[in-house]
């Protein structure tokens, strides 16, 4: 998976204001959608749903950085990204918890609504995806916000699978296995933020003693 994902989108230099735009609409719709799976998790009692919505919501949180701390001084671009590595770290937590739990005793997920939920997740990030093919052949940090994003669909064809799965079998397993290694995956990437974070400001520390 590109940079971006486990990383922050900005760039050293002011960016077309076209893909401003673009990562303004990007933004809004991955955040749009963190809370449409996150409420649709409750309701369907769907771990996979959940971990999905943390995958959005490390998402806003890349664009958000990009738009927010560019031009900023360096050491506040990583203390954004280290904060953003924090929530990312304690949503996987809670994801895989839940995931743990779900699979010691939980309810069976309800397979329409984690279907049709899953599928918007995929219609909006190949929306995203669409608006973002333009900029793919840019530089690195917009072909690798492209290829991210790409790269999510991945992540919302696993809910839809487990979906089916869950339909077919009439258990939750499908579900929790799925889930678990969404979480995993969310924490291995909270993890690379946080040290990369950590290296940024000991290396701008050194700099300036």
């Amino acid at each position: 998976m590109a940079d971006c994902c486990s990383g922050s989108c900005e760039s050293g230099r002011a960016p077309d204001p076209r893909y401003r735009k673009v990562l303004w609409i990007a933004l809004i719709i991955n955040a749009g959608m963190f809370l449409v799976e996150a409420i649709a998790s409750l309701q369907s009692h769907s771990a996979s749903l959940l971990a999905d919505s943390a995958d959005f919501l490390g998402d806003a949180a890349n664009y958000g950085v990009s738009l927010f701390v560019l031009g900023m001084a360096a050491v506040w671009r990583s203390r954004a990204a280290y904060a953003k590595g924090l929530v990312m770290g304690t949503f996987g937590m809670i994801v895989l918890v839940r995931a743990l739990w779900a699979g010691v005793g939980g309810n069976t997920p309800a397979a329409e609504t984690m279907g049709a939920v899953g599928a918007l997740a995929f219609a909006a990030n190949g929306v995203v995806a669409w608006l973002l093919y333009a900029f793919r052949e840019g530089d690195a940090n917009m072909r690798s916000v492209w290829l991210c994003t790409r790269n999510d669909m991945i992540g919302n064809l696993a809910v839809l699978l487990a979906a089916l799965g869950v339909f077919g079998t009439g258990r939750a397993w499908p579900d929790v296995v799925v889930a678990s290694i969404m979480a995993i995956l969310g924490l291995t990437s909270a993890r690379e933020v946080i040290g990369r974070a950590r290296e940024e400001m000991r290396s701008l520390e050194k700099q300036h003693a």
